[in-house]
C-alpha cells in the first residue's frame, strides 16, 4: 500500500484530462475508455484549478471537480456557490484520506474566491455529513396512471387562448435560458445553468454515445410569451400483440413560470395519444402535479430522497441572503471542525430584511454547520432536529423560535442534477 504522502493531490492540467476521465468512469463504474468525441466535449468545460486529480505517479486514483455556480436563497437573492461534483476514489485506493484532502483544498479555495456556500448533490447519504454540508432540498418523482387521472381525453390546448407547440432542440436553446432564469430567480434552491447545460441537454453536446434525441414542448401565453418547457422520451411499447398501446412517456425535466402553464403542460403529457403512463422526474416533494389532476390518486410516488446539499462557508451572507416572513432575533452558536464558518451569530430579521453579526451573547440554539446547512433555506424543521439531538436548545423554546423565523411556505427544490 502506498503511504499517503507518497500520492500527490493537485489540480490537473488539461493535459492530464484523458486520465482523470479514465479514473473517474472506473470510480463510476463506467467504461473506462472515453472516446475521441467525449474527450473533445470534456476539453470544452475544463477549466484550470477547478480540476483536482490524487495522483500515484502518473496514474490518477481519485477524482474532484468544482465549478461556479448561483444558488437561489429563500425568496431572495442568488449567492456565488461553489458546486461540487465528480467526485470518486478508486476501489484500491479506499480509506487514505484522499477524499478529506481534496475537499479541504477545495472548500479552503472556494472561501477564499468568496463564495457563500458549496453544493453538491450526494450519490451516497453518510459521506458529506463529515464535511459540513446538509441535505437542505428534496424531490420527489411521481408516476401517473393517466386512463385513471380523471382529465379528458379529448383536450387539444389550453383553455386560456394560450398554446403547445413542439419544437427542437436549437428552438430550446433559444428559448430556454431567458425562462429559466426568471423562474430560478423565485425558486428558493434553484441553481443557474450555463450555455453548456443547454447543450448538452439538447444534444449539441453529447457526453454519452447512447444518446437519443427527446421531444420538446414549449407553452407559450395568449399574447406569445414562452411560459414553460418541457422534454419527454416515450418508451414506444405495445401489449397483446401490438394491438393495445402501453406507452410510457418520461418527463426529463418541466419548467413552468407560473401555475397555469405548468397546469397546461401536465395536461399535454396525459393527453398524448398512446401515452397511458406518465413518469414526472424528479419534482419539487410539495409540487403541485397531483392536485392538477381531477384525481390525484391517479399520481402515486414511485421515488422520494434527499437532492441538493449544501455547505455554510459564509454565515453572515448566506443569512442575510434569504427573506424571512416572520420577525424576531436568534443567537446560534455555530460548530465548524474545518474552522470555515464556526461562531456565535446574532441574527435580527423581519420581512423589511435581515442582518447577522457576530456577537458575545448568550447563545439561543446550538448546531452544527452541517445542521444550519439544512435549515437554511428553510425546508428542515429546527424542532425536529432538536428531537433527534442534533440542535441543542440553550433557550427553553429556542427551536420553534427558530422555526418561525426560517421555515418557508413553499419547500425549496432544485431542479437540477450536477
Amino acid at each position: 500500500m502506498t503511504p499517503r504522502a507518497d500520492i500527490d493531490i493537485r489540480p490537473i492540467t488539461e493535459a492530464e484530462l484523458p486520465e482523470w476521465l479514465r479514473a473517474i468512469n472506473a470510480g463510476f463504474l463506467r467504461e473506462p475508455v472515453t472516446s475521441e468525441a467525449e474527450l473533445e466535449a470534456r476539453r470544452t468545460q475544463f477549466v484550470p484549478g477547478r480540476y483536482l486529480g490524487a495522483f500515484e505517479g502518473s496514474r490518477c486514483v481519485a477524482t474532484f471537480k468544482s465549478f461556479a455556480q448561483e444558488l437561489t436563497a429563500a425568496e431572495g437573492r442568488a449567492v456565488p456557490a461553489n458546486a461540487v461534483t465528480g467526485v470518486t476514489v478508486t476501489a484500491t485506493h479506499r480509506r487514505r484520506g484522499l477524499l478529506t484532502r481534496m475537499m479541504s483544498q477545495d472548500l479552503a479555495a472556494a472561501k477564499e474566491r468568496e463564495d457563500v456556500v458549496a453544493t453538491l448533490i450526494a450519490a451516497e447519504y453518510p459521506i458529506y455529513g463529515r464535511y459540513g454540508f446538509g441535505p437542505a432540498t428534496s424531490a420527489s418523482e411521481w408516476t401517473i396512471d393517466v386512463p385513471r387521472s380523471g382529465l379528458d381525453p379529448r383536450w387539444s390546448g389550453p383553455e386560456d387562448g394560450g398554446r403547445i407547440d413542439l419544437v427542437d432542440g436549437e428552438d430550446v436553446r433559444k428559448l430556454g435560458p431567458d425562462l429559466h432564469e426568471r423562474i430560478r430567480r423565485a425558486q428558493p434552491g434553484a441553481v443557474s445553468r450555463d450555455e453548456m447545460w443547454w447543450r448538452v441537454n439538447t444534444g449539441d453536446v453529447r457526453f454519452e454515445p447512447s444518446w437519443t434525441e427527446p421531444f420538446y414542448a414549449v407553452h407559450r401565453s395568449a399574447d406569445g410569451e414562452v411560459q414553460g418547457l418541457v422534454s419527454y422520451r416515450s418508451d414506444g411499447l405495445w401489449g397483446d400483440g401490438k394491438m393495445q398501446p402501453t406507452n410510457t412517456a418520461s418527463v426529463r425535466w418541466l419548467i413552468a413560470a407560473n401555475p397555469a402553464a405548468e397546469r397546461a403542460l401536465w395536461h399535454y403529457m396525459c393527453s398524448i395519444d398512446w401515452v397511458v403512463t406518465v413518469k414526472s422526474g424528479w419534482r419539487a416533494p410539495d409540487d403541485l402535479l397531483p392536485l392538477l389532476l381531477p384525481d390525484p390518486r391517479a399520481a402515486r410516488i414511485t421515488s422520494q430522497a434527499d437532492w441538493l446539499w449544501v455547505r455554510l462557508l459564509d454565515v453572515v451572507r448566506a443569512l442575510e441572503a434569504r427573506s424571512y416572513d416572520g420577525e424576531g432575533s436568534l443567537v446560534l452558536e455555530v460548530a465548524d471542525g474545518a474552522g470555515l464558518a464556526g461562531g456565535r451569530y446574532l441574527l435580527e430579521a423581519s420581512a423589511a430584511g435581515a442582518s447577522c453579526t457576530r456577537t458575545t451573547r448568550s447563545a439561543d440554539l446550538a448546531l452544527d454547520v452541517r445542521e444550519l446547512a439544512a435549515l437554511w433555506l428553510g425546508d428542515e424543521s429546527a424542532v425536529r432536529l432538536a428531537a433527534l439531538g442534533r440542535v441543542r436548545e440553550e433557550r427553553a423554546g429556542a427551536a420553534r423560535s427558530a422555526d418561525a423565523l426560517l421555515r418557508t411556505s413553499r419547500r425549496p427544490w432544485c431542479p437540477d442534477m450536477f
